[in-house]
């Protein structure tokens, strides 16, 4: 809410306090809705003035939780995995798959697509091969002669010739698939024990999915899959963490960053060309924050580079990577004050806070990040212990990106209803709701996280107000332009507008 908006009101409620203060009298029913009044209008879409038509269809949706809420199996207290086919038989969720969601600001590159089609399509293809580490992980390449065993792997299998003489393909086919996700039909407590447990696999995952996507051929097609599944759920523009990887052909000779950056640039364009309205897309450059001093320096160096030849597609930068077990931003202030000292224009997106390790040199992330002007914060889970930096946010308009089923399967939250993201947005916090690495998680675009974010973080507050404050803080907190902002939301707003014509009774 507008400061100017919300003083009357906290006046109100101020005073009316200071004139309760030691009085010992049955409560006024007018004060007590004076407060829920102003408790209302401090939450995110407490502002946001609807139409009749909206009014029409926020009923329904209340309507809607009411009977989520009865249900014995409430799914946002549940683990994603188990929770799914009960969110994708709720009408909830399928009046959210049509609504226009704006912009998804937090999705990794090599994780937005589905892995149906890898294992379908593209390990189907010719020159394919397969290798299992010593961990029993899966490794893949593809190449026009036999390739060099790789360390701690297996001697390489041409996937070809391995279904000719598998009895059961299907198995070989599922088995090949619990390997790109770390998405489990089996009961996820037990598989996944400890944080350790769930980001072991996660990172065996990633570099299983390494092998397919980064070969060139793939790249273009996974990519623009990729921006269809997020158009098909109604997103309109994306900003990605990508690795830029060096691209690999047959032959084994690899293009480099800039030209990764390119195909990006030019796929984007070719999708922007076949569907009008869609907005676009935008890389923000990324590097594991595990790499060294020496590394981080000629990484962000190639950024501010990128960013300056580069500004169509070009976002800026973050480090990616688990955050307990990388070096903290202050390890690597010196690099990162680079771009201000030279003064290169090279925006900050940075991970920060997803973490429950309270008083670690990691858990000063959120603050550090704020020092180095950081646009947005990915994550911010642990914000809410954090009141400096809360309210640094807050006054500088730093939108905390949250993606739910991430923290929840990461297990820094057990039950939605207790995300500390449910604060903020009853406070009324700059945030955005997005979905971090869909494809590893068995989840697709951002729906799924929209549906946890609305009816386990809102609960019943939260209503069509809510929603639509949250799609405009998407392209409102996004890396465009103003104008292009102002454009963007005209576009949206039509959207917007069919879907609740359509939508409301």
């Amino acid at each position: 809410m507008e400061a100017s908006l919300r003083r009357p009101l906290v006046a109100v409620a101020v005073a009316l306090l200071c004139c309760r203060c030691g009085v010992l009298s049955f409560p006024d029913p007018r004060e007590r809705e004076a407060l829920i009044e102003l408790e209302t209008s401090m939450q995110v879409g407490g502002q946001v003035v609807l139409t009749d038509a909206e009014k029409r269809l926020d009923a329904v949706l209340l309507k809607m939780k009411q009977r989520e809420l009865m249900k014995e199996e409430f799914p946002p207290a549940m683990h994603f995995f188990k929770a799914r086919p009960l969110i994708e038989a709720s009408p909830i969720f399928t009046l959210l798959q049509k609504m226009p969601k704006g912009a998804a600001l937090h999705v990794h590159d090599l994780s937005m697509g589905g892995v149906d089609w890898l294992v379908k399509n593209v390990t189907y293809r010719p020159n394919c091969y397969m290798c299992v580490t010593d961990k029993s992980s899966l490794r893949f390449t593809f190449s026009s002669q036999w390739p060099k065993t790789l360390p701690h792997c297996s001697v390489w299998s041409l996937l070809e010739q391995l279904r000719a003489k598998t009895v059961n393909v299907t198995e070989l086919d599922n088995s090949i698939m619990g390997n790109l996700t770390v998405f489990t039909d089996d009961d996820p407590e037990r598989v996944y024990p400890s944080q350790d447990a769930i980001w072991g696999d996660f990172e065996q995952a990633f570099q299983a999915l390494w092998g397919l996507v980064t070969y060139a051929p793939v790249f273009r097609e996974y990519y623009y899959r990729g921006l269809q599944e997020f158009y098909s759920d109604n997103v309109m523009y994306l900003e990605l963490r990508a690795l830029l990887p060096e691209l690999y052909e047959l032959d084994g000779s690899t293009h480099d960053r800039v030209w990764t950056l390119k195909t990006y640039q030019d796929v984007t364009r070719q999708f922007k060309d076949e569907h009008p309205d869609f907005f676009g897309a935008r890389m923000i450059f990324s590097v594991h924050r595990g790499v060294n001093t020496s590394t981080m320096t000629e990484v962000v160096e190639r950024a501010m580079k990128l960013q300056r030849d580069f500004p169509e597609i070009m976002a800026g930068f973050d480090m990616v990577g688990r955050e307990d077990s990388g070096k903290p931003l202050w390890y690597f202030r010196e690099v990162l004050s680079l771009p201000a000292e030279g003064d290169e224009p090279l925006p900050f997106f940075f991970h920060a806070g997803e973490t429950d390790q309270e008083g670690t040199d990691v858990d000063q992330n959120m603050l550090d990040a704020l020092l180095l002007n950081t646009s947005r914060i990915g994550h911010g889970f642990a914000l809410t212990r954090h009141p400096v930096a809360k309210l640094l946010s807050r006054k500088r308009g730093v939108a905390i990106e949250v993606c739910p089923i991430s923290n929840q399967v990461t297990m820094l939250v057990k039950d939605l209803r207790n995300h500390p993201a449910a604060a903020l947005m009853s406070e009324g916090h700059p945030l955005v709701i997005s979905s971090d690495d869909p494809a590893m998680f068995g989840s697709s675009g951002l729906s799924y996280d929209f549906y946890q974010a609305f009816v386990g973080l809102g609960g019943l507050k939260a209503n069509l107000g809510t929603l639509k404050e949250l799609a405009m803080n998407s392209i409102r907190f996004s890396s465009l332009t103003l104008k292009q902002q102002q454009d963007a939301l005209a576009l949206w707003q039509k959207r917007w507008e069919k879907f609740v014509s359509e939508n409301a009774p």
